[in-house]
């Protein structure tokens, strides 16, 4: 990805982050110091370089999202003035309120993930535009004197296996859906993982009826792709207990027989974000070699009205027992993620993490920077701090258990929306609930207002954002790391 450590400084421009509070070797006026800021300073004659200072905001205040953000303004600057070589120029002490080797490759993967993802583009199917220039990033080796040169190379492997999940999550979630649908869904990611430690099994047609999948077989009906259940198993380390990452794939929901209406109606194809979260997390664990018990579950469908599609007031019988009546097709997910909850326990998961562009009305409540989560607190947790620090944030949501009653149905045990049109984000994951085996732990993201940038941003094109994929790979690697710690401490007190 065009990210190299290097002794020289012979690039085109050569970038500086800055605080706000620091002093530069040029005037910058007061009003271009807040954050997310970009000033060029051109160059004066063949031996001078042309400098790029990148403001960052206060010192004291700024997290790593702050970093990330300004590597990817640096990127997206340097593509738009047409410049194709960059080197990263450090003023120390860069890292605030620290020290060390930990905090400076903490820094410099946020920076260089941030500098990758902000070099993104999909430009497939514009061919009146013409294709940004790849833009190297070098990085000298005495800027950052607390790391060692195979340290500094690893921080780069890092972030380029990171920024290539999110680019696979961004790219299938950016895919129109006469390219991507469920077929194509399915071949892509076996392709993908072939040749790789992540083992694919796909259910289909009988497989499906056997395991009385009938959410997707109700949701996918009317299309004239056939649902599917795609399961990714990676075993890093199998003795560890297994986490479940659920991904709701609808490629394209135009609401069944509920026919969704709007004069652009577009975005209905990023209805398989949760998907390509999954699928993304599962390419950086993978990559990585981490050492993991995970099984991907990714429910792909394509739900659209025909003949042959599910009616409402249709009633979806599960293996656990549940009935549901179908009073409105246009609240799929929620039947297609039962069945991928039920296949977890099915396959011994501890615990599983479902994630879903399930509602709008948790960008209602949350806006677009941030999604919701309910369920396990330990989980809720351990979750919304790593969002903290990778800039995939979360919020926790109550599950309030009266809030279930709207659930009700007079002809099934469940509805599969509330009879309110209040708090539909919250009815949503009780639903989801009621399909959760015990004793599996489980947390549901609904990620639906943070699936895309609405428009573009200083630090990234608009279109699919890749959310989740980073989240939950890093999940993943936490739990693991917790566990080798506690086994640590059992094995010093014995």
């Amino acid at each position: 990805m065009h990210i190299s450590l290097k002794a020289g400084r012979d690039a085109e421009v050569h970038v500086y982050p800055l605080y706000r509070e620091e002093e530069f070797m040029y005037p910058i006026s007061e009003n271009k110091r807040n954050a997310a800021k970009s000033v060029w300073f051109r160059r004066r004659g063949d031996e001078e370089r042309e400098v790029l200072a990148v403001l960052l905001g206060e010192r004291t205040s700024t997290g790593l999202e702050a970093v990330r953000r300004g590597g990817g303004l640096a990127a997206r600057n340097m593509q738009k003035e047409g410049f194709l070589s960059a080197c990263l120029v450090r003023k120390a002490p860069i890292v605030a309120g620290h020290s060390g080797n930990t905090a400076a490759a903490d820094w410099l993967q946020a920076w260089l993930e941030g500098w990758l993802l902000g070099l993104y583009g999909f430009h497939k199917y514009r061919t009146s535009v013409r294709k940004p220039g790849k833009v190297s990033l070098s990085i000298h080796p005495d800027d950052w004197t607390e790391m060692t040169e195979a340290e500094i190379e690893n921080v780069i492997r890092t972030a380029e296996i990171r920024a290539r999940g999110t680019y696979l999550a961004r790219d299938m979630v950016n895919e129109p859906p006469d390219q991507l649908h469920p077929d194509r869904m399915v071949e892509w990611i076996e392709e993908h993982f072939r040749g790789t430690p992540v083992k694919v099994t796909v259910y289909q047609g009988k497989d499906l009826t056997d395991y009385q999948m009938n959410g997707l077989l109700k949701v996918g009906a009317g299309s004239v792709y056939p649902p599917a259940l795609i399961e990714l198993r990676y075993e890093g380390d199998p003795s560890q207990p297994l986490i479940s990452l659920v991904g709701k794939g609808i490629t394209f929901d135009m609401g069944g027989m509920n026919v969704k209406s709007g004069k652009d109606i577009s975005d209905a194809r990023m209805d398989m974000g949760g998907a390509a979260a999954v699928a993304g997390a599962m390419d950086i664990l993978a990559a990585r070699q981490s050492k993991a018990n995970v099984a991907a579950l990714i429910a792909v469908a394509e739900n659209v009205p025909d003949a042959h599609a599910m009616l409402p007031s249709s009633v979806v019988s599960f293996p656990n027992g549940l009935t549901v009546q179908a009073a409105n097709t246009d609240a799929e997910g929620r039947l297609v993620l039962a069945d991928a909850l039920l296949h977890a326990a099915r396959l011994g998961a501890a615990e599983a993490v479902d994630i879903a562009t399930l509602t709008g009305n948790v960008g209602q409540a949350l806006g677009l920077g941030i999604a919701g989560i309910w369920g396990d607190p330990e989980m809720t947790r351990e979750l919304v701090d790593i969002g903290e620090r990778n800039g995939e944030r979360l919020w926790p949501m109550p599950l309030m258990d009266e809030y279930e009653a709207e659930l009700h149905s007079d002809y099934a045990d469940l509805s599969n929306i509330g009879s309110s049109s209040l708090a539909g984000a919250i009815t949503a994951a009780l639903f989801i609930r009621r399909f959760v085996t015990k004793p599996m732990k489980w947390v549901h993201i609904d990620m639906a207002g943070t699936v895309q940038y609405k428009g573009e941003t200083a630090f990234s094109a608009s279109g699919a954002t890749g959310y989740g994929a980073r989240l939950l790979a890093d999940y993943v690697e936490y739990r693991q790391l917790g566990r080798d710690k506690a086994d640590s401490k059992e094995e010093g007190q014995s």
